[in-house]
């Protein structure tokens, strides 16, 4: 009787893992943890999956429908005119940023003299 090494048929046997099932868990940005729990496989053997091909393709479709699926709501959102929704998708998509402009005046309206004395004073009371 042989006892440890390789051997033909040796070792667990591989979990399935049903790619398409993978995918639309991945839409909805499962963690790895989270993939693990729901296969019944350690952390480390999505890990190890992710390696390949195949695995690592039905992921990133996955991943990229969910992005996508989000992005259709904000769209959504923003056409109903929720106003906080069309400003952040201003920023993101077209780069429109908020500007406060910010004038200082001196006594009375006068321009502000500013010194280098003034600068260090401020910056010495801060420390």
């Amino acid at each position: 009787m042989s006892k440890g090494g390789k051997r033909p048929g040796a070792g667990r046997k591989p979990v399935q893992i049903d790619l398409i099932e993978l995918e639309k868990l991945c839409s909805i940005h499962c963690t790895d943890e989270d993939l693990a729990a729901v296969f019944g496989v350690s952390v480390r053997t999505i890990e190890n999956r992710k390696k390949k091909s195949e695995f690592a393709a039905a992921m990133n479709r996955g991943k990229a429908k969910g992005r996508l699926s989000i992005r259709r709501h904000q769209f959504k959102l923003m056409e109903k005119g929720d106003p906080s929704m069309t400003k952040w998708l201003g920023k993101v998509v077209l780069g429109q940023r908020d500007v406060t402009p910010v004038e200082l005046s001196g006594p009375n309206g006068s321009p502000l003299k500013i010194s280098m004395e003034m600068v260090n004073d401020i910056i010495s009371e801060e420390n």
